[in-house]
Formats: C-alpha cells, structure tokens, sequence
C-alpha cells in the first residue's frame, strides 16, 4: 500500500476521486473475502499484498471529502472521517473476535468481504463528484501547482512526515501497552487491554470530532503541538503507572490526543494543497502512513526486546516531543 498510494492518488486526480473510491472498496472486498478460500500462509500473504496495492479505502475517501467540503468546513469534515475511522477500529476487532468464536475464522473475513461490497451501495447511490475540469495541458504539473504557493512544499512534507511519526507512535505503543498490562496483570492482562483498547477508540472518536473548537482559538499549530507535547507526558505515564487502572486511563487520554492531532494535521494537509493535487498528496500521505504502521511495530518491540518495556515507552514518549518540534518549527498556520 506504501508504494501503490502515490499511484492512486494520482489516478484520482486525473479520472476522478469517487472512482477511485470505489475502486480501493471493490479491491478490498474481494481480497478480504478470498481470505475464505487460502490453503497455506503463502497464499493469505499474496493476498495481503494484493489487497494493500489495491485498497486504501481511508485515503480515497478523504481526498474526496476534502476536495468536496467547503474550505471553512475541511477541518469538522475530515475530522468525522477520522472519528468514524476511530470507532470501527474499536468495534472491528470485539465483532470479529466474538464473529470468529462463534463462526470460525474464515466466515469472518467472507463476511467483511460481503460488507465491504454493501458498504459500496451508498456510496455508489448518494456520493456525488463535481465534474472533472478538462486538463489543460499548458497547466503546470502537481509539484509546480504546489510551488506557486510559496512555502507549501516544505510545510506539506513536514505534514506528511507528521501523519507517518503519529503512526509511528501509534503503532509503537498499542503493542507496548499490551506488554505493559502482562507486566501488571500477568494472563488477566486480556480483559484490561480490551477495556484500554476501547476507551480509546472512544475518545479518539470524540476527539476527532470536536478539535476543531480548540483549532478556531488557537490555531492548527498550537493545537498539534500541545496535543504531542501532552501526548508525550501520558506515554510517559505508562512508564512508572503503578496499576492497570492508570494504564487504562492513560490509554484513554492518548487515544482523545490522538483524535486531535491525525486530523488537525490533515486538516492542514488539505488546506495547503490546490485542488488539482488532492488526490496524489494525499496518495503520499496515505503511504506515509502505511510505512508508519510497518516501522512502528519494529522500533517498539525491538527496543523493548532488548532493553525493556519501561525503556520503550520512553522512546515513545521522545517520538511525541519530536513530533511536536517538527510541526512547531516546520509548519505555518494555513488559510482558511
């Protein structure tokens, strides 16, 4: 999905987003569902790969919210898009895993393939597209359209690189406060890291929705900044938390920052970009993001591998202030 993103976005630039919406449902459905049919862990990582290089259903459908929400309203709407994000990553896996238990495995993954496919119907129906502008061939290409704005390449790859560290930690600490909880807990840590899971998906989809009040006081910088500047203290929380009820009320509050910051920044993202360029910025941004979930894992099951648990969740923590100095230093306040 790292490499394909950029390809589809592009695509969706030229031939129209809605299509390319469609396209990454119709490519994740069938793939989900011929999980169904594997016979061996070769064939379920064909595909894996096959339904990363051609789904990204997310990055599709928010380029063409932000292409089609009026400038004034680009921060709520992709923030709904995240919250809605938000809460079926907590809901998925408690219907899956009770799915799985009562019907075996396999049914699962049919089953989101018939859903995904069902989920198409709507957007097939209601989603409408402004028709496509013919392309002038004397226009400039993406990379100059975006330098006529000066400064928006900088702050557009500062922005980028902010979506994939925020997916970095993300992906670091869900697996680091699983481990966290055994620490704790020992074989009850299950239940407690269903619970953490699930308030922050619910915070997170709270959050999502409503920072656009803090971002019309403060402005998208400072939003983002205090928020990984907070975000780093509760990473740290989970370093010296005595018990499992701070572990889960830190997780909590993580996933209400988190639900600022993914957003707020592509907010920002969809603010600095011309209209023209949607579709293939946020292409880059999606396999950002991609690479993020890939790398996050590995920094923190390494470290904590090697050096502990305690020692990885510092590392975490240090990523958030990092995060928060890019986006300070690296970024403007953008139009609105």
């Amino acid at each position: 999905m790292a490499i394909a993103s950029p390809i589809w976005g592009v695509l969706g630039d030229r031939f129209g987003r809605k299509p390319m919406l469609i396209r990454s449902m119709l490519g994740g459905a069938i793939t989900v569902g011929l999980i169904f049919f594997v016979q061996s862990p070769i064939q379920l990582v064909v595909l894996r790969l096959i339904q990363g290089a051609t789904s990204g259903t997310v990055a599709a459908a928010t380029a063409l919210v932000a292409v089609e929400t009026p400038r004034n309203r680009v921060g709520w709407a992709l923030g709904v898009v995240t919250s809605a994000v938000a809460l079926g990553s907590a809901i998925g896996p408690v219907v899956g895993g009770i799915a799985g238990a009562a019907f075996g495995l396999r049914l699962v993954f049919l089953g989101g393939g018939v859903l995904l496919l069902l989920a198409m119907i709507p957007v097939l129906l209601i989603v409408r597209e402004s028709p496509l502008k013919v392309r002038d061939r004397t226009r400039p290409g993406m990379l100059a359209l975006i330098r006529e704005r000066p400064g928006a390449v900088r702050s557009l790859a500062v922005l980028i690189g902010a979506q994939g560290l925020i997916t970095v930690i993300n992906s670091a600490a869900q697996q680091l406060v699983v481990l966290r909880l055994i620490e704790l807990l020992g074989r009850a840590a299950s239940a407690a890291t269903g619970v953490s899971f699930g308030a922050a998906g619910l915070t997170n989809s709270v959050s999502a929705v409503g920072y656009t009040t803090v971002t019309r006081r403060i402005g998208y910088v400072r939003t983002i900044s205090l928020a990984a500047m907070l975000l780093a203290i509760t990473v740290g929380v989970l370093v010296v938390a005595p018990s499992a009820v701070v572990v889960v009320i830190a997780v909590g509050i993580s996933g209400l920052l988190y639900g600022t910051i993914v957003p707020a920044t592509a907010s920002m993202i969809g603010l600095e970009t011309p209209i023209e360029a949607q579709s293939t910025v946020f292409g880059f941004n999606a396999s950002a993001v991609a690479f993020g979930f890939f790398l996050g894992p590995l920094i923190g099951g390494g470290i904590a591998a090697t050096s502990g648990v305690p020692n990885a969740l510092a590392v975490t923590a240090g990523l958030c202030l990092l995060l928060a100095l890019l986006v300070a230093i690296g970024t403007r306040e953008p139009g609105r």
